[in-house]
């Protein structure tokens, strides 16, 4: 069943009806014990009623046929017997049977008499020599029952329509907020993220549109995200491809091989950036898009800094590059190529600061909670150390061949790790230095 409003009708439809018949049920089970001891006390009623006939006649037949003649009411449901001690059948009501109802001297009991089941009541009266039984058929009680059951039962099942017709009517009535909401969304156009109005939706709606006031919030940070990303790139790589032509017209044209082998340096520079900036925008995307490899395992930090350190370097400058020894012996729970990735964007992002000729170092922190990595460059104003690891962020002392995701990247790597990047100036205001909290092995590793 896939109408919430059907559901809904259906679950309390059938909830009201157990509750009526658990109702029907009790109400049979209490009427019958209080009818049962409503007419067990008419039984005694209507014994002593003819006992003390019976004792105040003297004690003939005639007396005795008078006392057991009842009176009308009583006659249509109730029997009477009156024995005498030794066994005789001295009178009877026109309803009783010709055979004793009871073989019991006193109080109550319970006989087949004649295919009928009986419920007496017996008196002695040893002063008169008599016995006075009163009886009912049970049947006539079971009928009483029933038909106060049934009475009760019919107005109630022709209620049941009705009683449903209101519940369908609330139903549609209680749901048309979530009906609105409904249509709301789908009047709007794909472009829409304007949040629901959750501060006056009902208490049990507002979870759902909170829900989807956060996903649309998502959604439109992603697509602006998308779009920033896109024309980002289309800006950045129009520089290189434009100097990629130039450059290719250049060295076609000239005759001078000086003229024709700077052209094709700057063809491989432009070729190197346009490389790096898809590197880091794919590697943007796989980061935002949970695509990135999570499984965690023990990695040398000074082995990956090794490796990522030699091709880094371009052949055209000459940056040197110290390794601290205490790295080789400094490892992490991380997946070997997502520390990689920062890693690298952090070795890229000093070399490209770093003026030729000048160092850059790698260590570990002194709190062995992390790696550092320290270069010669500029440095960063103070005022955008903070701003530093925003996506296309690029300061003030930015080189040309920089595109503002190296750091982002480094950061967005970092966290998901369940670390962090710490950037400072160094001392002296030359150069700059990035610190990166990386997790500690924990346990034995091969």
């Amino acid at each position: 069943m896939t109408s919430l409003r059907r559901r809904l009708f259906t679950i309390l439809v059938a909830a009201t009806g157990v509750i009526w018949l658990c109702g029907i049920l009790w109400l049979f089970v209490g009427a019958k014990a209080e009818l049962e001891h409503v007419l067990d006390t008419r039984l005694q009623e209507a014994a002593r009623m003819v006992d003390s006939l019976v004792a105040k006649s003297e004690p003939s037949l005639a007396a005795a046929a008078s006392a057991a003649a009842m009176p009308e009411h009583y006659e249509r449901q109730l029997s009477c017997q009156i024995w005498s001690l030794d066994g005789r059948l001295i009178a009877r009501s026109g309803s009783a049977p010709d055979v004793s109802m009871t073989d019991k001297a006193t109080g109550f009991s319970d006989r087949r008499i004649l295919g009928e089941n009986w419920r007496v009541y017996t008196i002695e009266n040893p002063a008169k020599g008599v016995r006075v039984m009163i009886g009912d058929r049970l049947g006539q009680r079971d009928q009483l029952v029933a038909d106060l059951v049934k009475g009760l039962s019919i107005p109630a099942l022709l209620m049941l329509p009705v009683l449903s017709l209101l519940i369908w009517l609330s139903l549609g009535r209680g749901l048309r907020p979530l009906l609105d909401m409904a249509g709301e969304l789908k009047s709007r156009e794909a472009d829409d993220m304007r949040p629901l109005p959750a501060q006056h939706a009902p208490v049990e709606l507002r979870p759902l549109a909170e829900a989807l006031n956060s996903l649309f919030a998502k959604v439109e940070t992603a697509r602006r995200h998308e779009r920033d990303v896109t024309a980002f790139a289309a800006h950045e790589l129009r520089t290189p491809l434009a100097g990629l032509k130039t450059q290719a017209q250049i060295a076609m044209a000239a005759d001078d091989p000086s003229v024709r082998q700077g052209a094709l340096r700057h063809i491989l520079l432009s070729v190197d950036r346009a490389t790096r900036l898809v590197r880091q925008l794919l590697t943007l995307a796989k980061l935002d898009s949970g695509l990135e490899s999570i499984q965690a395992e023990c990695v040398c930090v000074g082995v990956v800094i090794e490796e990522i350190s030699k091709p880094a370097q371009p052949a055209a400058r000459i940056v040197t590059v110290r390794i601290a020894p205490a790295l080789r012996d400094f490892i992490v729970t991380a997946n070997r190529e997502t520390l990689g990735i920062a890693l690298r964007n952090l070795h890229e992002n000093a070399v490209q600061h770093t003026p030729e000729g000048g160092a850059i170092t790698w260590d570990v922190m002194p709190n062995g909670q992390g790696v550092i990595i320290e270069d010669e460059g500029p440095g960063l104003a103070p005022d955008e150390l903070p701003l530093a690891t925003q996506r296309f962020f690029r300061g003030k002392r930015q080189p040309p061949t920089g595109c503002g995701l190296g750091l982002a990247i480094v950061e967005a790597v970092l966290q998901q790790m369940g670390g962090g990047l710490v950037l400072e100036n160094r001392e002296g205001g030359r150069g700059l230095k990035a610190m990166a909290v990386l997790p500690r092995a924990t346990g034995s590793c091969p």
